[in-house]
C-alpha cells in the first residue's frame, strides 16, 4: 500500500490508467487482479477510497473474523438476474477464490456450516494480506480521499474528489452500497452511477434483524436460538419460506433465518404493500399434524403440565412465553386444556404471525438489496452497457446473497472480473490511451 505522499501524487494526479473507488473487498481485488493481468501494467493503477483507515467492513464482517465464502456457492444463493449471477460466479469460482487467498498467504478452514474463515480466524489477516499485496504490484492507495464527482469525456473519466481531481482512461466503481454506514459505505457510489446514466432499483437494508413491537415477549426470550421454518406473505402471496436458527433478542428477532428473509420484509415495506412474517415452530410437521400429538399426549400423559408437554417440541421457555400469549396457564395439565385453547396454541405454535415493527436500519444491514440493474453490465466484464470503460462491483449491483460469506464471494467475483477487465480492454485497444 502506496499512503498518500504529496511528491507521488504529484506525479501521477493528472492521468492514470485504472482508477478504483472504494478500497474494499471488491475494490482491493480489482485492483490487484488489474495488476496482476500483466507483468507490466498500462500506467498507474489507483485507488481512492474517502475513508482514512481502510477494509472497516471486512474487520468487522463475521464477528470479527470475515466469513471468505462458502463452500458451495450457486445462482440459488442470490437474489437477483440468476442467469447473469451464474456466469459470473463462474468467471471466478469458489476454488478460485480459495487458491488465490492461499497465494496471498491466507489459508482457509472450513467449519461444519459450510462457511470458511482465515485459521487465524482474524479479519485483519485477510485486510493486511489483500493491502500487502497491493503495496507488492506498486498499487497506490489514496485514503481520506473523499469522490465526490465523476464525469465522462469522449475517451476518459474525470474524478474529483477532496483532494483534486483525476483523469483515468478505465474506472471501476467499488464503493459498496448502504450497508453498515460507519464503515464508510454511505450509498454515494449509486449517485455517481446515476450521474454516468444508469438506473439504480429501489435499496433497502438486507441480511437486517427485525424489531417486535414492544408488546410481545421477546425480551423475555433474549439470548434463546432454536430452528424456526419462517414464511413471508406479501399482499396475501407466499414469496419466500425457509427453515434455519432464530435468535430472540431485547428488540426483536435475529438469527441466520431471520437475516435471510428480512429482505422480503424490508422490500415489501419500501413498496408499501402489506407484508406478513410467519413461524412454524415445529419445523416440517403440518397443523394437523401436531394437533394428531398433542392428543395423542392428552391420551398417554394426562397428568403433564402443559409446558413440559410443549417442551418435547420446541424450547421450554419459549413454551411458557407461548402459553402466556394464548392466555392458558403454563402449569395446567395438558388434559385440562379445552378445544379452543388447543386450537389457539396449535396456531401459534405452526402459524404465529411476527409483530415487526421495523427492522434495525442500515447500521445493522449486513448488505443492500438493491443497486444497479445486472443488466445494464456485461457479465463477462463487469464493464458498463452505458458508459465504456466503466465497471462495476460488488455491493453496488442489485444483487444480494444469503448469509455466510455468498456476498464476500460476490465481491471476489466482480472484482476480479472487472480488474481483469479493464486492463485486458487497454491493451487491445488499437492505441493507447494518450497522457499514460
Amino acid at each position: 500500500m502506496h499512503l498518500f505522499q504529496k511528491a507521488e501524487y504529484k506525479m501521477i494526479k493528472d492521468s492514470v490508467s485504472v482508477a478504483v473507488v472504494g478500497a474494499g473487498a471488491a475494490g482491493l481485488t480489482a485492483a490487484i487482479a488489474a495488476a496482476d493481468t500483466k507483468t507490466t501494467a498500462p500506467g498507474h493503477i489507483v485507488i481512492l477510497d474517502g475513508a482514512n483507515r481502510l477494509g472497516a467492513k471486512i474487520l468487522v464482517s463475521g464477528g470479527g473474523r470475515c466469513n471468505v465464502t462458502h463452500d458451495a456457492v450457486t445462482p440459488n444463493d442470490f437474489f437477483g438476474n440468476r442467469n447473469i449471477i451464474r456466469n459470473v460466479l463462474a468467471a471466478f469460482s469458489v476454488q478460485e477464490t480459495i487458491g488465490w487467498f492461499a497465494s496471498l498467504g491466507v489459508d482457509l478452514k472450513h467449519e461444519p456450516t459450510g462457511k470458511l474463515f482465515p485459521t487465524t480466524d482474524h479479519a485483519r489477516t485477510v485486510l493486511d494480506a489483500l493491502l500487502n499485496r497491493a503495496r507488492g504490484i506498486g498499487i497506490t492507495i489514496f485514503p481520506g480521499h473523499r469522490v465526490t464527482h465523476v464525469s465522462r469525456s469522449s475517451s476518459e473519466f474525470r474524478i474529483d474528489h477532496s483532494h483534486g481531481s483525476m483523469r483515468t482512461a478505465r474506472l471501476i466503481l467499488a464503493t459498496g452500497g448502504r450497508s453498515l454506514p460507519r464503515t464508510g459505505s454511505d450509498g454515494f457510489g449509486y449517485q455517481l452511477a446515476r450521474n454516468l446514466g444508469h438506473r439504480v432499483t429501489p435499496t433497502v437494508p438486507a441480511l437486517v434483524p427485525l424489531v417486535l413491537d414492544p408488546s410481545m415477549f421477546h425480551a423475555t426470550l433474549s439470548g434463546l436460538s432454536h430452528e424456526v421454518e419462517l414464511t413471508a406473505v406479501v399482499d396475501g402471496r407466499e414469496v419466500d419460506r425457509r427453515t434455519g436458527s432464530l435468535l430472540w433478542t431485547h428488540f426483536g428477532i435475529s438469527g441466520p433465518v431471520v437475516l435471510d428473509i428480512s429482505r422480503f420484509w424490508t422490500l415489501a415495506t419500501h413498496h408499501s404493500a402489506r407484508v406478513d412474517l410467519c413461524a412454524n415452530f415445529v419445523p416440517g410437521q403440518t397443523h394437523e399434524e401436531v394437533k394428531v400429538w398433542f392428543l395423542t399426549q392428552v391420551a398417554e400423559h394426562p397428568k403433564r403440565s402443559l409446558t413440559r408437554s410443549l417442551a418435547l417440541l420446541i424450547p421450554e421457555r419459549l413454551a411458557r412465553s407461548l402459553c402466556l400469549f394464548c392466555v392458558c396457564d403454563p402449569q395446567q395439565s395438558i388434559t385440562q386444556v379445552s378445544r379452543i385453547d388447543r386450537k389457539r396454541l396449535l396456531d401459534a405454535l405452526t402459524r404465529f404471525r411476527f409483530p415487526v415493527e421495523r427492522d434495525r436500519g442500515w447500521n445493522f444491514a449486513e448488505v443492500t438489496a438493491g443497486g444497479v440493474p445486472l443488466d445494464e453490465i456485461n457479465y463477462r466484464t463487469m464493464e458498463s452497457k452505458v458508459v465504456p470503460g466503466l465497471y462495476l462491483t460488488g455491493e453496488m449491483l442489485d444483487c444480494d446473497g444469503r448469509i455466510g460469506g455468498f456476498n464476500f464471494q460476490w465481491a471476489w467475483s466482480t472484482g476480479w472480473l472487472a480488474g481483469q477487465s479493464a486492463v485486458g480492454s487497454l491493451f487491445t485497444q488499437s492505441k493507447p490511451p494518450s497522457d499514460l
